[in-house]
């Protein structure tokens, strides 16, 4: 396949490294942290855990809003290999001051680190998904972004275990430090190797406004329909995706009644749907991307979403929460596990399409600042489904019925994609239909 030999090639491999190291040493340092100041708060602030948690969540996301449609400029006007290499510098740099924050016992310092953390992925974000239109031929964009998103899940899930375990561990936090430290090493030198990527707008004015160019950014990315509505697919997904994982660890304690070993085995399960579906789009879609596969997928969120809000016990549980082998000899959350993983497959069906169009009908001197303009409404729609939750939290709603809500609100998305393309996927229907009819002969 496509996608597994990119990995085994110069222009791809050392920026897919790049980009999974840093991924997993976010959510590292900011899992480690959250989980250090939920189960130690006493020692650190008067604030309590709950807030703690938000404000994490906040300071990490703030810069999205506040510098992305800088970086966009930056990964137009400068060669991407050499932002590659200068943020992960930036990185090594962050981990020093984290390294200071656990020194001191400041909580002011280790959020500053977050908050400078959430800045660095803000600069690598548009050099992210515009290096690979350079890199990658049109017939390798689909796996290409396959593996990206695969590994962008997967290190995901194995840095926020990694945080998990070192901050729980007992062990100085220092050592926290120590290995981020050790994890923007490993990707700094893996960024050594990635290859020129020169700048479509060389003669680029930067403009540093915030406010003025975040708007240009959305001028640029509304040219054109389709990129438009591509960015507003991939924002949907983030929301709906967010959503439903930040539920999983009330979920798995009031409804199913287990423990954090539960909750890692769901985050799992999700991750490996995620990346079945993203690795599987090259495979429906031979050279050249699928626009099929987009609305499959979106209606396979909605009827695997659907089924999540019934799929859970139909009495609370009572008690302590039970170990992972007395739920699974009970059954109880097999057809959860199943939702969960199709959900991930549906949702790679669904999103990597949306990443090629946005890549390649974009126009490339200005490509970057619409990767920017897509990662601000990213963060956007992110935090409004966060703040739409929790009102319906607060509201008595129960986590099924926000997941039957959620499944209610992604199916009206989901009409109007089938709109949109209905020949797209008719025909993409009457093709796996007449494949599966040749296999059985």
């Amino acid at each position: 396949m496509t996608q597994i030999h990119l990995l085994g090639t110069r222009r791809f491999a050392p920026f897919f490294w790049t980009q999974f190291l840093g991924a997993f040493n976010d959510n590292l340092y900011k899992n480690a942290l959250v989980v250090l100041l939920t189960f130690h708060t006493a020692s650190w602030t008067t604030l309590t855990p709950e807030t703690l948690t938000n404000l994490a969540a906040g300071v990490f996301i703030l810069p999205f809003f506040l510098f992305s449609a800088t970086a966009g400029q930056l990964a137009d006007k400068y060669d991407k290999a050499r932002l590659s290499r200068l943020v992960k510098l930036l990185e090594i740099a962050i981990i020093g001051v984290a390294a200071l924050g656990f020194y001191a016992h400041s909580l002011e310092v280790l959020l500053t680190a977050l908050f400078l953390l959430g800045l660095q992925s803000t600069l690598f974000g548009p050099v992210k998904y515009a290096i690979l239109p350079q890199h990658l031929s049109e017939e390798e964009l689909v796996g290409g972004n396959a593996l990206v998103e695969s590994g962008t899940f997967v290190s995901i899930l194995i840095g926020t275990l990694a945080g998990g375990l070192l901050a729980g561990s007992g062990l100085n936090p220092g050592w926290i430090a120590f290995a981020a430290l050790l994890v923007a090493i490993g990707g700094y030198v893996a960024s050594c190797g990635i290859s020129p990527a020169l700048a479509p707008s060389p003669d680029l004015r930067v403009n540093f406004n915030p406010v003025t160019e975040t708007w240009h950014s959305m001028v640029f990315a509304r040219e054109n329909r389709t990129v438009f509505l591509t960015i507003i697919g991939i924002s949907w997904f983030w929301l709906y995706g967010a959503l439903l994982l930040a539920q999983f660890p009330v979920y798995a304690l009031h409804v199913l009644g287990g423990n954090e070993v539960l909750v890692t085995l769901m985050l799992s399960i999700f991750t490996v749907g995620i990346g079945t579906g993203s690795m599987l789009c090259e495979k429906f879609s031979g050279k050249h991307v699928e626009i099929g596969l987009i609305p499959v997928g979106i209606l396979g969120l909605t009827v695997f979403g659907a089924d999540l809000a019934f799929a859970g016990p139909a009495l609370p549980p009572s008690g302590a929460p039970l170990p992972l082998g007395d739920l699974l000899a009970t059954g109880a959350c097999w057809r959860v596990f199943f939702d969960l993983f199709a959900i991930g497959a549906f949702g790679g069906f669904f999103v990597v399409p949306l990443y090629v169009v946005m890549q390649s009908r974009s126009e490339p001197e200005h490509r970057a600042r619409i990767v920017a303009a897509n990662n601000i409404l990213n963060a956007l729609f992110m935090v409004g489904g966060a703040i739409a939750a929790a009102a319906l939290l607060w509201l008595d709603v129960s986590i099924p019925q926000l997941f039957g809500i959620a499944a209610l609100c992604n199916a009206l998305v989901a009409f109007y994609v089938c709109r949109q393309v209905p020949d797209d996927l008719t025909r993409f229907v009457l093709r796996i239909v007449e494949s599966l009819r040749g296999s059985t002969k």
